[in-house]
């Protein structure tokens, strides 16, 4: 009972919101390394989790910036709603990297708004240039979507803990 106490209390603070902004920047400095220094060109599918990434990391930006319940509320809808779009998004690359077709169904070029899009004005970031088949970097005898996968999985995870905690606290008289 006091871990879960600690753990609705420290979900109020700004170091916890720190942690998952750590995270979510450690994920998206580790993309570009494997983009730009081991060179694994990304392709639409890992642009679009890479988004999805982002938006965890903006979610925990957010309340770094201004601690209120409002942006607390903010916070966590933007970090289970970009936890589970990265969770169907990496999902459906490993379906598509694991289909026999030869035709894959994957575009050329990231969908962005046209009032925002990233591909041009952030190419090094944003701009897809491999294909959403290729499965070429394996760790533990897994691709990069399967791990994705586990990370989107434990965001979510961790997410459903922090926030049935803290409504569950709040209720305790």
């Amino acid at each position: 009972m006091a871990f879960f106490s600690w753990l609705s209390e420290w979900s109020s603070k700004r170091s916890s919101w720190l942690v998952l902004l750590l995270t979510a920047t450690a994920l998206e400095a580790a993309a570009l390394i494997f983009q730009h220094v081991q060179g694994y060109a990304p392709c639409v599918m890992c642009i679009y989790q890479r988004n999805a990434i982002f938006g965890i990391l903006l979610a925990g930006l957010l309340v770094l910036i201004a601690n209120t319940m409002i942006t607390r509320l903010i916070g966590y809808l933007g970090w289970i709603t970009s936890a589970v779009w990265g969770l169907i998004l990496a999902r459906e690359h490993l379906d598509i990297i694991t289909t026999a077709s030869p035709f894959i169904p994957c575009e050329i070029e990231p969908r962005f708004p046209e009032f925002m899009p990233l591909h041009e004005w952030i190419p090094q970031v944003f701009q897809a240039t491999g294909f959403c088949n290729d499965d070429s970097w394996q760790f533990m005898g897994w691709g990069m979507a399967q791990w994705m996968i586990v990370v989107f999985s434990l965001y979510i995870l961790t997410f459903a803990v922090v926030f049935t905690t803290r409504i569950w606290m709040a209720k305790r008289p």
